[in-house]
């Protein structure tokens, strides 16, 4: 008889695969890696930023001197300023300032962009000297243009007289002082307008512009069916930027006139300022920088609707 020897095969035994660890090992290391390098800006940001503004807004309910302990007060700070007469010329102030220098910085950078948006010798130099002057420090505008349009020894005048025309008052007038900050403004921000429209028209395809000639176009027509439409993004960007910085104006007015002549100066941050550093009313000016900071935020989020709806229309037609 023969018999049958059974052998128990035994399977080898499972090893796992190796390469599930390896990729949460890499996703571990990578997480680290990348939080290694933005950990410093978001400290920062959060230091610089977020903390500020959260201890300010508890400090816009409170009254305080930044010295003495401070005490809760609510939003008694906010109803003081709704019925403050300083503050609300502080606020016309900055809107007329605001409603001047937009549209003229704009339609002044659209028209140099348009003169320098050729091939003519020595454009390179004229577009550097259109855009020296944004780069100059608002402190060292402040400072030039306080000698220059002095009332008594001032360059301005100099010239004024020897032309046998009155001597102005400027700075030290309190119907003329708010408008020179609006010409000293726009001699320093029409060059930023005129770079992002350069870059704008030279984005335009040259076919474009050659045909409409062909076809008869003038430069009129051209710019109105086809310049005109291409910087219709630019053109919101810059007026968005530029009322921003309009009415954060602070620089230029406490290098030259601080909120002088009689208070015609005196625009909102300038107006925070002087609560906080002069008055020593830091939950006051607390309050009224964030007023400033809640009439931002909704104009950025209508301009914002806006161009989405705009936007909409385009598309539409």
């Amino acid at each position: 008889m023969s018999t049958r020897m059974r052998v128990a095969v035994v399977p080898p035994p499972t090893v796992a695969s190796p390469q599930p660890r390896i990729k949460r090992r890499r996703g571990h290391g990578e997480a680290g890696a990348a939080w290694a390098y933005v950990s410093p800006a978001a400290l920062i940001i959060l230091g610089l930023g977020i903390l500020p503004m959260a201890w300010s807004l508890v400090l816009s309910m409170q009254s305080s001197d930044l010295i003495t302990p401070p005490q809760w007060i609510g939003l008694k700070n906010y109803e003081v300023i709704s019925q403050d007469p300083s503050f609300r010329a502080a606020v016309v102030h900055t809107l007329v300032y605001t409603a001047l220098f937009v549209p003229l910085a704009i339609a002044a950078g659209l028209g140099l962009a348009l003169l320098l948006n050729r091939e003519i010798r020595f454009i390179g130099f004229y577009r550097t000297l259109v855009f020296v002057p944004f780069v100059v420090s608002a402190t060292a505008q402040g400072v030039l243009f306080s000698f220059i349009f002095d009332s008594h020894f001032g360059l301005a005048n100099a010239i004024l007289h020897r032309l046998h025309i009155p001597t102005q008052g400027f700075f030290a007038d309190e119907h003329q002082a708010l408008y020179l900050l609006v010409l000293i403004a726009l001699w320093s921000g029409v060059g930023f307008c005129v770079v992002v429209y350069l870059a704008g028209l030279q984005d335009i395809s040259k076919d474009l512009i050659e045909a409409a000639a062909i076809d008869g176009a003038g430069r009129v027509a051209t710019f109105r069916h086809i310049i005109w439409p291409a910087l219709r993004p630019v053109t919101v960007f810059l007026v968005v930027w530029e009322t921003l910085q309009a009415l954060q104006v602070f620089d230029m007015v406490f290098v030259t006139t601080r909120g002088g002549p009689l208070e015609s100066t005196t625009v909102v941050v300038f107006f925070v300022w002087q609560q906080a550093f002069e008055v020593f009313n830091a939950g006051y000016a607390a309050a009224a920088a964030y007023v400033l900071a809640f009439g931002l935020l909704v104009l950025s989020i209508g301009i914002r609707f806006a161009q989405r709806r705009d936007d909409k229309e385009v598309s539409r037609s």
